[in-house]
C-alpha cells in the first residue's frame, strides 16, 4: 500500500496531539484531585456527585438550624427558670402573707415585694432571642407581646408556635406562645375552683380542692349553703339539694358531693356560702394581682384568707403549666441532640460516597500520566526521526 508522506505527517501530529491532550487531561485531574471535572467525565457518576453534594448541603442546613433552634430553646428554658424561682419565692410571700401573726403593715410589706416580682415577670415574658425577636409572642416575635392596659396586662401576641426543620421530615417546634405559658393557666385545682362571697359573716375558710372520683364530676355549678353553724346543704344550679351534711370545725372537715372534695375549717355563720364551679383560665398577672390585693385587705379576716386560698390554688397551677412546658422544651432539645448525631453520621455517609464517586485514585493516575507521557516522548522522537530524513540520505 502507498503511503503518502503528507499523510504520514499528518497522522503523527495527531497522535501527539492526542497524547498532549490526554496527558493535560490526566494533569487537570491530579491538579483537582477531582476524577470529575466536568459532566463529559462520566455523566452518570456527575449526577450522582451532584445530588450527594446537594445532600449534604442540606444537612448542613440542618444542622444550622439545630444550633439556631437549641440556643432559642434555652433562652426560653432559662426565662421559664427564672420565672420558675419568682413564683417560688411568690408561694413563700404567699405563705408568710396567711400566717396569723401578720399584721397590715407586714402584710402590705409583703404586697410591695410581690408588686415587684409582677413586674420582674413582666420583663421574662417579654423576653426576646439572640435575634432580637420576642421569645413569647407567638409567630407575631417583631411585636412585644406584653403590656399594661387599665392596670391589666394585655397579651398581643399569638397563639402560633414556630418550626424548624432539623431533619429530613422531621419539624421541631421552637418556642411556645405567652397565652400557653402564661394567660391560659386553669384555676382551682385544674377540675374545679371554689369562690366565696364577700358576704358571708362566718369564719369559714375553704381550703384544698380535691377530687376523688373524676367520672362522677359533671362541670356543673353548686353552691355548698350552710343552713346552721353545724348543717350545710349542696344545691345546684336549680336550687336541688344534692347532698346535704352535718359540720364540725375539726380543722380538717371535708364537704364531699359528685366526686369532689371541698376542705372547710373555722366557724361558718347560718346562710354563708361557698360556690364550686368548674375551673376556668386565669393569667399569672392577675393571681398576683390579686394576690396583692387580698394581703391589703385590713384585718386579715376570713374574707383575706378565702381569696388567698382562691389565689394559692391559681398560683399552684401557673407553676405547673411552666413546669410542664419546660419539660416539654427538655424533650424537644433532647430530639434536636439526637438529630444533630444523626445529621453527622449522615454528613459523614454522604460525604464518603462522595469521594467514591469523584475522588481521584492518585495512584492509577501517577501510572497513567508516566505511561501518557512515554507515549509521547515516543511519537515525537518517532516523528522527528522519521522526517529528519530525505531522499538525499539514500543517494549520497
Amino acid at each position: 500500500m502507498r503511503i503518502s508522506t503528507s499523510y504520514m505527517a499528518q497522522q503523527s501530529v495527531n497522535t501527539m496531539l492526542e497524547g498532549q491532550s490526554n496527558l493535560a487531561d490526566l494533569q487537570n485531574r491530579i491538579n483537582s484531585g477531582k476524577r470529575i471535572n466536568s459532566p463529559s467525565d462520566d455523566p452518570v457518576g456527575a449526577t450522582r456527585a451532584l445530588e450527594l453534594t446537594h445532600m449534604t448541603a442540606d444537612v448542613a442546613q440542618y444542622q444550622r438550624n439545630i444550633t439556631a433552634a437549641n440556643a432559642r430553646l434555652g433562652l426560653e428554658d432559662s426565662a421559664l427558670s427564672a420565672s420558675t424561682d419568682a413564683l417560688t419565692r411568690v408561694r413563700t410571700l404567699l405563705l408568710e402573707g396567711m400566717n396569723g401573726t401578720q399584721t397590715d403593715a407586714t402584710r402590705a410589706d409583703i404586697a410591695a415585694e410581690l408588686t415587684q416580682i409582677r413586674t420582674q415577670l413582666m420583663g421574662l415574658a417579654n423576653g426576646k432571642d439572640g435575634a432580637g425577636d420576642f421569645l413569647f409572642a407567638g409567630n407575631q416575635v417583631g411585636s412585644q407581646p406584653f403590656s399594661v392596659q387599665s392596670g391589666n396586662v394585655v397579651y398581643t401576641g399569638d397563639n402560633g408556635q414556630r418550626m424548624i426543620a432539623a431533619g429530613p421530615g422531621m419539624q421541631v417546634v421552637t418556642g411556645d406562645s405567652g397565652a400557653s405559658v402564661f394567660m391560659n393557666i386553669p384555676t382551682g385545682n385544674g377540675t374545679f375552683q371554689v369562690s366565696v362571697p364577700s358576704t358571708n359573716t362566718g369564719s369559714a375558710v375553704a381550703g384544698t380542692l380535691t377530687v376523688t372520683d373524676k367520672s362522677q364530676w359533671d362541670n356543673a355549678n353548686y353552691s355548698i349553703v350552710f343552713t346552721a353553724p353545724d348543717t350545710y346543704e349542696v344545691r345546684d344550679a336549680g336550687n336541688n339539694v344534692v347532698s346535704n351534711g352535718t359540720y364540725t370545725d375539726t380543722g380538717s372537715a371535708v364537704v364531699a358531693f359528685k366526686g369532689v372534695q371541698v376542705a372547710i375549717s373555722g366557724k361558718p355563720a347560718a346562710g354563708d356560702t361557698f360556690n364550686v364551679a368548674p375551673s376556668g383560665q386565669q393569667d399569672i398577672f392577675s393571681t398576683l394581682g390579686n394576690i396583692i390585693d387580698a394581703l391589703k385587705m385590713p384585718g386579715g379576716g376570713a374574707d383575706m384568707q378565702n381569696a388567698l386560698n382562691q389565689q394559692f390554688s391559681n398560683l399552684d397551677q401557673a407553676m405547673d403549666t411552666i413546669t410542664q412546658t419546660r419539660s416539654a422544651i427538655g424533650g424537644r432539645m433532647n430530639a434536636l441532640d439526637q438529630q444533630a448525631s444523626l445529621n453527622s453520621d449522615l454528613t459523614l455517609q454522604y460525604q464518603t460516597a462522595l469521594s467514591d464517586v469523584q475522588d481521584l485514585d492518585y495512584y492509577d493516575a501517577i501510572s497513567q500520566l508516566n505511561l501518557q507521557n512515554s507515549a509521547l516522548q515516543a511519537a515525537q522522537l518517532t516523528y522527528t526521526k522519521v522526517h529528519s530524513s530525505s531522499l538525499f540520505d539514500y543517494l549520497r
